[in-house]
């Protein structure tokens, strides 16, 4: 019997690298991968639906997820998990701590955006301070006009504008015409250049440790999607995903453990995974739904408060029922 010829669509990760290079296989299937970035993957998963597999944004997902419209089901492979703490970028020479953003200009790319929610809910459940409490500014960070890449419908009171015409938001922020800034990525470097422009939290570190230290709470940005018709027609390819997923995280934390010739241009390795585990335990960067139940249920609880789901949806509702549960590989 031939095997399932399907489009994957992932980062090009040490996580997923065991399985572009073809050292796991997914059982059952002849994979043509594509390693893309996240802006152009999640744009045509969602906009013109181009691949079987994908990684996909956690908050779109959510957003068509809840609304009956999404052409995958995700399954639990958290491909991109980050602290959003260093998301936040101020003026620092106006913006003290997290209260003074009330009634400030704050830009974004995307109202939407995973990174966003998380930065957020953070803002909110730790600091008091809501969405409504800041005018949001919506551009692109490097590249004026950035739209959004779902229809949102938001509630009353959130304020969303947008960037002047041919403006970004990181030129917002370096001439002072916004406040802060929340997004996946930093503003660009003629900001970071500016001496008043810096992380909202002056040690985001030490903010993460102590946030995941009383919340159990390690943000995912990212699930793994299957059409859903292809699920539906092979009831046994969303558990070989998973099961493929995480042999290959599995074999990239091996190697990272190897440090006899470290694997990753950073000194100081041995120290960062010691305190890692230290920190969130040995196995730091967990998949499946019962491991990550705190976080998803933070997420979707904020993802609905935030006006982005449609309805609040139970963490099982995610996921495709056979990954409820995994077993050890």
């Amino acid at each position: 019997m031939a095997k399932l010829q399907l489009s994957v669509a992932m980062g090009d990760y040490d996580r997923t690298r065991a399985l572009y290079d073809g050292r796991v296989q997914i059982d059952g299937v002849d994979p043509v991968y594509m390693l893309l970035n996240p802006e152009e993957m999640f744009f045509r998963a969602m906009r013109s639906r181009d691949f079987d597999i994908a990684e996909l944004s956690f908050s779109s997902y959510l957003v068509k997820h809840s609304q009956g419209d999404c052409p995958y089901i995700a399954v639990p492979v958290f491909l991109s998990r980050a602290f959003r703490h260093t998301s936040i970028y101020v003026r620092k020479d106006r913006i003290k701590q997290p209260a003074d953003l009330k009634g400030r200009r704050v830009g974004l790319p995307e109202y939407q955006l995973t990174a966003n929610v998380w930065a957020r809910a953070i803002l909110q459940d730790d600091y008091g301070v809501r969405p409504e409490d800041i005018t949001w500014v919506r551009g692109g960070i490097d590249t004026p006009g950035r739209p959004e890449k779902i229809a949102l419908q938001l509630p009353p009171g959130v304020k969303v504008e947008a960037a002047p015409e041919g403006t970004t938001i990181s030129e917002l922020l370096d001439r002072g015409e916004i406040d802060g800034f929340i997004g996946p990525r930093p503003p660009n470097r003629a900001a970071l250049r500016n001496p008043n422009i810096g992380w909202l939290f002056d040690d985001p570190t030490a903010e993460a440790k102590d946030y995941y230290r009383r919340t159990g709470v390690f943000p995912i940005m990212h699930v793994v999607g299957i059409r859903k018709e292809l699920a539906q027609a092979h009831p046994w390819l969303p558990a070989a995903v998973v099961k493929a997923f995480t042999v290959s995280k599995a074999q990239a934390l091996e190697l990272l453990s190897d440090t006899s010739a470290t694997k990753v241009t950073l000194p100081f390795v041995e120290e960062q995974l010691k305190a890692a585990r230290e920190s969130l335990g040995e196995d730091y960067w967990s998949y499946g739904v019962q491991a990550a139940r705190k976080t998803l249920e933070t997420f979707v609880r904020h993802h609905h408060a935030q006006g982005l789901s449609k309805r609040l949806m139970a963490v099982e509702e995610l996921f495709h029922p056979a990954t409820y549960e995994t077993y050890s590989i």
